[in-house]
């Protein structure tokens, strides 16, 4: 498609909310907050009797121009149910009204509130999905490189590595990505950084000193034009001494774990518990969903 043939900034941003956006379960608890300045949406699972000591930092995706903090809270609160605490979603400034670094520079400032605020390190994890995913790895070595303690594991979904788009799978995977092609990803990565490298390691986390970061899940489909971004990514943490995890489903389209499916269902409780197993008591028990609610369900 090209570009003058694309919805205006506005129509993208209505259609990916409306498209992804999904109801809260009924026992999810939700509401208005600021982190870092920005807004943020805090979510916690309404379970009495708990101490409620974990938190969960997620960076929502959409190119580093689309999205919002309410678009995957259902991926949020599903990983939520692992922990015993709450959950809290940035809406980091986007592109191209505010270019790179706006975006990592609002993650690292809501990490670092919640330090702030008393928030233990041992019981902090962070997520993201997509452009998320990366600036959870950009907010980790940022945090690193000003000497604040990093969070106890981190779970990236599809994450969004080498705006050079200099991966193969770029190549391999055309036309068989559903959802993105070369162009398109060019052109989000230039509304982000209109200007400058974008090699550089606070863009690409690709290209950046992953060393001393926490465990790392990293889940991908195989069927993405970025699979190469998530791969490489692994590589680069395992090369650089740190603790990964690489699961590619089969067959998955970018961030299947926003679809309605068992595979997304199982790799949100893979996930989940991942993030569990490394807090200090260990693998926390799940709970169960609210029957009926949008984690339960299976098909797409």
């Amino acid at each position: 498609m090209r570009e003058d043939e694309m919805p205006s900034l506005a129509e993208q941003r209505e259609q990916f909310a409306t498209l992804l956006t999904r109801p809260l379960p009924p026992d999810v608890r939700s509401s208005a907050t600021t982190l870092g300045g920005r807004p943020a949406l805090e979510l916690r699972v309404e379970t009495p009797g708990t101490a409620g000591q974990d938190v969960l930092l997620y960076f929502h995706g959409g190119g580093f121009v689309v999205g919002a903090a309410r678009v995957p809270a259902h991926l949020t609160v599903a990983l939520l149910r692992h922990l015993d605490g709450r959950a809290l979603s940035l809406d980091y400034r986007l592109a191209p009204e505010h270019p790179f670094p706006a975006a990592p520079d609002d993650c690292l400032a809501a990490y670092r509130e919640l330090l702030d605020s008393g928030a233990d390190p041992r019981r902090l994890v962070i997520a993201g999905d997509s452009a998320g995913a990366a600036l959870a790895v950009v907010t980790m070595t940022r945090a690193r490189e000003a000497g604040l303690p990093l969070p106890a594991a981190a779970v990236l979904f599809s994450p969004v590595t080498d705006l050079t788009l200099s991966g193969a799978s770029l190549q391999s995977k055309d036309g068989i990505d559903p959802i993105f092609t070369r162009a398109e990803l060019e052109w989000y990565f230039a509304q982000y950084v209109p200007d400058g490298d974008r090699s550089a390691p606070g863009a690409s986390p690709l290209f950046a000193d992953l060393t001393g970061l926490p465990p790392l899940l990293i889940q991908v489909g195989s069927s993405e034009v970025l699979l190469d971004d998530a791969v490489r990514l692994a590589g680069r943490a395992g090369a650089d001494e740190v603790a990964v995890t690489l699961e590619v489903a089969p067959g998955r389209p970018h961030v299947f774990q926003l679809t309605e499916s068992a595979e997304a269902a199982a790799a949100l409780d893979r996930a989940g518990r991942f993030l569990a197993s490394w807090l200090p008591d260990g693998e926390a028990p799940a709970r169960s969903p609210q029957a009926g609610s949008d984690t339960d369900k299976d098909g797409r």
